[in-house]
């Protein structure tokens, strides 16, 4: 059995789950997303920081929401490693 693992705020900005404002979200709860691929950014000072995992996953939830402010350790995404 595995366990859920989190992936955190690397620095504090905004979460975004979109590339763009008209673009659909990078992931959804659910998908099988693997290591390095992007499930969202951090803006910070216009400046945009890919948010990834390091190993195959799922995604089971986001613990923030789209366009929040983030804090840097703040959980953004929790999934379960395949």
């Amino acid at each position: 059995m595995t366990s859920e693992e989190t992936i955190d705020a690397p620095m504090p900005g905004v979460f975004y789950r979109r590339p763009d404002p008209d673009e659909p979200v990078f992931v959804e709860e659910g998908d099988d997303v693997s290591a390095g691929e992007t499930v969202g950014l951090i803006g910070v000072m216009k400046t945009f920081h890919d948010i990834e995992p390091g190993t195959d996953c799922v995604v089971t939830s986001f613990e923030a929401d789209n366009e929040t402010e983030v804090e840097a350790g703040d959980t953004l995404v929790t999934v379960e490693p395949e």
